[in-house]
């Protein structure tokens, strides 16, 4: 607990000193091709789950700890990774791990809380209004076959 509150003092003068973040999310593939989004208290608009990697964290460690924290699914099985993005829109030096998630299991729907408001599977060609271009783009990489592009 005490970590997470320096690391959220701390957090801005850590991205103006490192050269570097790293985000991992999971596209979250169920059995009839729907995808898992969430829905932030803290930003707008639809995403895949995920989150920050933590210093002396794998990088497949974070996802499966974001996946279990914010929606309840846990990984089961390999995943794939589609490929490592940048997001220098947001910040110069953030880059995202996007990893496709086919073989999982969701023993509880984690209840809404202040950092996930909602979640839920949508079907790919039906993905909600608001969803973030990102993830958009992801879907249609992974799904429809669309050509990759390196930014977010």
């Amino acid at each position: 607990m005490l970590y997470k509150a320096i690391g959220a003092v701390l957090r801005p003068v850590w991205r103006l000193r490192r050269g570097l973040t790293l985000g991992a999310q999971g596209c979250v593939l169920d059995g009839s091709g729907r995808v898992l989004l969430v829905k932030h208290g803290y930003r707008p608009g639809w995403h895949f789950p995920g989150g920050g990697v933590e210093w002396g964290e794998a990088v497949e460690a974070a996802l499966g700890r974001e996946l279990r924290e914010e929606t309840g699914v846990e990984v089961t099985g390999p995943v794939e990774l589609h490929g490592l993005f940048n997001n220098f829109a947001k910040f110069p030096g953030d880059h995202i791990a996007i990893y496709v998630v086919r073989h999982w299991r969701r023993p509880a729907v984690r209840a809404p809380n202040a950092e996930i408001v909602a979640s839920d599977f949508y079907s790919t060609d039906a993905i909600p209004e608001g969803t973030v271009d990102g993830t958009r783009r992801r879907i249609a990489e992974i799904v429809g076959g669309a050509a990759r592009s390196l930014a977010w």
